[in-house]
Parts: structure tokens; sequence; C-alpha cells
């Protein structure tokens, strides 16, 4: 079975680093003239699919815009997913999700097991009840040939008190959740490959004041949020990322998603072409 790490270091070389996001957020419903329920999110989620197919290597749905429909919204995201892993791409749930026991087991099963409803390729988790209560998902992931994406440092300005607060060690607490990944990614991974237990970090991040100043070993993916709206340009990445920038799957969603379906395409080469990769 190939790790998650390995899949998404083939994606980003063959259809580079560019990560689209499906947030059907009321607003862009609205410029698409699509519904504000369960049947528009599902079709906003399905044209966006159609267009990031064969363009970009992975996709990530926000939880969020389709749970506020309930049940059905459920359902359209379930239908979501499945188009969008049957057009080959790598499929990261944006759920930060992140509990203890029983409880994160769960979450875990419902996300990651092969066959499921909800099946993605990754899923993003909250790491602030310890990184330690994810232990058991991180092995459902690698078992299933699954990934996560551990907050370490994200791009919203609120969160930074608490992720640059020192540790017991005189490490930030961001540089303790890289830490801990790391530990385990060395523990699980095949010489040569990329871990399949990656982390979240903002692309609008100070990463020295973060405590994240060097990449990983091994190395794992990064998923990059902050690009376009949040202010971070994706011809900044390597400056950004430093080290970590060959892992990098830098994320947008309104920059791509603002300008309507009919735009999609467009926006994606355009997207791309500001990485300095060819469509």
């Amino acid at each position: 079975m190939i790790g998650f790490g390995e899949r998404v270091r083939a994606a980003i070389a063959a259809r580079g680093r560019l990560c689209v996001g499906i947030d059907p957020h009321p607003g862009l419903l609205e410029v698409w003239g699509l519904p504000q329920d369960a049947a528009g999110v599902r079709e906003f989620g399905l044209r966006v699919v159609d267009a990031a197919a064969g363009r970009v290597g992975v996709v990530k749905p926000q939880v969020a815009f389709f749970e506020r429909h309930g049940s059905a919204g459920f359902a359209a995201l379930e239908d979501v997913l499945a188009s969008a892993r049957a057009a080959g791409l790598l499929v990261i749930a944006d759920a930060k999700r992140g509990d203890i026991g029983s409880t994160m087991d769960a979450y875990a099963r419902a996300w990651l097991t092969p066959g499921s409803p909800l099946e993605a390729d990754a899923l993003t988790v909250n790491p602030y009840l310890g990184v330690g209560a994810l232990t058991d998902t991180m092995e459902l992931a690698r078992s299933s040939g699954k990934g996560l994406f551990v907050l370490a440092a994200t791009s919203n300005p609120e969160a930074g008190t608490l992720q640059r607060a020192e540790a017991v060690d005189g490490e930030t607490v961001a540089g303790t959740v890289l830490a801990e990944v790391a530990a385990d990614n060395e523990l699980h991974t095949p010489a040569g490959e990329w871990g399949a237990i990656g982390l979240v970090v903002g692309a609008t991040v100070d990463r020295i004041r973060a405590g994240l100043g060097s990449g990983m070993t091994p190395p794992a993916p990064i998923l990059a949020p902050g690009f376009g709206h949040q202010g971070a340009r994706l011809a900044d990445l390597g400056d950004l990322f430093g080290d970590f920038a060959e892992t990098v799957l830098a994320n947008e969603s309104r920059g791509v998603l603002g300008g309507g379906p009919d735009e999609l395409v467009e926006r994606i080469a355009a997207r791309r072409a500001e990485l300095g990769e060819s469509a």
C-alpha cells in the first residue's frame, strides 16, 4: 500500500501544489446563482470537482458549509467526496476533528475508513487535547493509506497567542506539535518516503516566531491556507516556507471560486502560473 505522504508527493509531481478549496459559502452560492440549500452546495461542489479534475491533484471540501444544511447537506458532501475521489483527486476533508478515546476513534472511522460514506484521503485534526490523543487516529490513517493534517500554526490572527505560547520545555506550542508529529512519522515512515501525518501551517504565519524555523524529518505534507483572500501570495511560497517548501500544498478557495463557475478553469490555470507551474 502506498502511504499518504507518497501519494501527495506524486500528486505534486504530476499536477503541482495547488489545493483548491471547496467552500460553498453563502456569499459564493449567491454569486454562482445557486440556492442556499443542500442542492445548491452539492451542485457547487460537483462543479468545482469537474473543473479541478486533471488540472490539480488535491481538493479540500470545507465540511462546515455542507453540515449547516443538516442530513441533506451531509448527503450532498458524500456525493462531492465520492465524485472527487472517482476523478482521481486527493480529497482532504476539512473537518478539524479533535477529541479523546472512543470519540476520536469514531470520528476517524467516519472519515478515514475505506468504503465509508464520508471517505476522504485525509482529515484535518485538532491537537489541543494533546497530540497523543490522536495516536489511534494516526494508526488508522496509516493502515488505510490515509493521512492527517494536524493544526500547528493556523492562518487566523486570533490563534497566535495560543500557538506561540511557550510549552514547559521552552518550545512554542506549535513547535511542540511539529516535534511530536515528526517523531511519530519517524517511527512509521520507510526511509526516503514522506510521512503520512502532515501539518497545517498558515501562509500568513511568521514561522520563526511560531517556533517552526526548519522542516520536518522525514518530510511530510504541509497544508497551507492563507493564500489569496487572506493576503499571502502564491509566488512567494518558497520564501514563506523555506525548508518546508517542497512539501507544501498551497490552498486557495475564495480567489479561485469567486468568479463563478465559468471562471474556474481560468483561475486554476492562473494560480498554477503564479506558482511557476504549467497547467
